[in-house]
C-alpha cells in the first residue's frame, strides 16, 4: 500500500520561524479517523482516537535521526515509532497518522499520512508506521 505524506500549512512557518525546533523537541505520531485539513494547526484537530487496549494517548514518539542537506533541500529523517499491539480488545478505527511537535506549547502539527481506508486493530493485531529513512518525513527546499 502506498501511503503519501501531506504537510500542514503551519509546519513550514513554525519551523522557519523558530517556534518548532525539530532536532531537540519531542515528535510524536497519533492516530485519527477524522480527515485532516492542511489548515489544521494544533494537536487533536483532527481528534485522536480513544486511548485503549494497547494504544496510548499521544501515540508514539519518533526520535530525531538526522537532518541532511542536498542541493539546497533539507531532509528531516526520524526513527519510526514503536508498534502498537491490541491487547484485551481492539483499538480504532483510524485512517490517518498525524505527526506533531509534542514539545511545542500548542503541540503544533507537522504532517500526516492517509492509509486510504479505516483500520481497526483487533486483539493480537499489530500496527506499525515505517518512516522513510532515505527521503525523510519532511523536505524543505
Amino acid at each position: 500500500m502506498s501511503v503519501a505524506y501531506n504537510k500542514f500549512y503551519c509546519a513550514a512557518a513554525n519551523i522557519l520561524g523558530g517556534t518548532d525546533i525539530l532536532k531537540t523537541d519531542t515528535l510524536k505520531i497519533y492516530l485519527t479517523n477524522a480527515a485532516p485539513a492542511q489548515s489544521n494547526t494544533v494537536y487533536n484537530t483532527p481528534a485522536e482516537i480513544t486511548a485503549q487496549n494497547g494504544y496510548a494517548q499521544y501515540g508514539g514518539t519518533c526520535a530525531f535521526t538526522s537532518c541532511n542537506q542536498s542541493s539546497g533541500t533539507a531532509i528531516l529523517i526520524l526513527a519510526s515509532p514503536s508498534t502498537w499491539t491490541a491487547t484485551g480488545g481492539s483499538f480504532g478505527p483510524f485512517r490517518y497518522c498525524v505527526l506533531f511537535d509534542y514539545s511545542s506549547t500548542n503541540k503544533d502539527l507537522i504532517g500526516w499520512w492517509d492509509y486510504g481506508s479505516a483500520v481497526t486493530c483487533n486483539t493480537g493485531d499489530t500496527f506499525a508506521i515505517t518512516l522513510d529513512g532515505t527521503n525523510g518525513v519532511l523536505q524543505l527546499a
